[in-house]
């Protein structure tokens, strides 16, 4: 085994020649490494201290912690660790505490509570509409918008134009048992399609619904029998809905798929059919109640 050469100091980057010195910088009075950056010198300074420690002391909580708290998976479970916590086991903890928390008032909604009166409490409502809106915006926003503004397909949460009607009662009825749903007691609703409709007297109908809405609807013209003949048992007489049936209104601005004539003409030709889902399998009655009445108050703060 031969011993390896040793490097002249003389030879190193950034070394005199003659003494082997390296250039000192008279800023900072680092030794330079030789090398040249557009004018600019590196500096051979070393490795700060402060970036050592932090990986050794990095090192030792990992150490420490990879012992006293849940570290390594097998299979379907986990190690504990020393101190033999479990996360699912604390969440569910933390869920149940919260639950305790507010059963002295959830348990007010539940049942058929009396929601006028539940409305003058002032205190009972300060707790629940924080929860309630919770609700909404985990179960409803998705569909109904984060402020209950609707869209295409969905019904704007926030007017005075309701399918089947907007008290808390009936806003609960709809919840428990959704429309056109799996439930027993399900509401029903469908709008036909007229594809066996001549395309001329579809297009007449559109634009006598479309005149509806804008007001300027002629009783005496040429598509005002194919709407008596054809809508009014489910719409009303003169398109004013109001039955509760889950046929809209025609002469608001309310209509869920919209009321331009190339909307009115796509509902005609294929039919309409919206699912409401049913929340008795997800929600308690307390839970659906309580959110009945955020509803009926969003549609009520509007209208003040």
């Amino acid at each position: 085994m031969t011993d390896q050469p040793k490097t002249d100091p003389k030879d190193l980057p950034g070394a005199d020649p003659h003494t082997g010195q390296r250039e000192v910088d008279p800023v900072t009075g680092h030794e330079t490494t030789g090398h040249d950056w557009g004018g600019i010198t590196e500096l051979n300074t070393p490795f700060p201290k402060i970036v050592i420690w932090a990986l050794v002391l990095t090192f030792l909580y990992s150490a420490v912690t990879w012992v006293l708290l849940p570290a390594w998976p097998y299979g379907r479970d986990y190690t504990r660790g020393l101190l033999g916590l479990d996360q699912g086991e604390m969440a569910v903890a933390g869920f149940a505490e919260l639950d305790a928390r507010r059963q002295d008032w959830i348990a007010q909604f539940d049942g058929a509570p009396e929601f006028e009166a539940l409305e003058e409490d002032a205190g009972l409502m300060a707790a629940a509409m924080p929860a309630a809106d919770r609700l909404y915006l985990d179960n409803c926003s998705a569909c109904h918008g984060a402020q209950g503004g609707g869209g295409p397909g969905f019904p704007v949460l926030t007017d005075s134009h309701w399918l089947w009607g907007g008290d808390p009662e009936t806003i609960a009825e709809t919840l428990q048992a959704g429309i056109n749903t799996t439930h027993p007691d399900t509401r029903w609703a469908q709008m036909p399609a007229f594809d066996w409709m001549e395309r001329q007297d579809r297009r007449q109908l559109a634009e006598y619904v479309v005149a509806l809405r804008d007001g300027t609807a002629d009783p005496d013209g040429p598509a005002a029998p194919l709407f008596e003949e054809n809508c009014v048992a489910c719409h009303g007489d003169g398109g004013t809905g109001g039955l509760m049936n889950g046929a809209p209104a025609l002469t608001d601005t309310a209509v869920i798929y919209g009321q331009d004539a190339a909307s009115v003409s796509q509902t005609l030709r294929y039919g309409r059919q919206g699912v409401m889902p049913h929340w008795s399998d997800r929600l308690s009655d307390a839970e659906i109640n309580l959110l009945a009445l955020y509803v009926n108050r969003l549609s009520e703060e509007v209208s003040q």
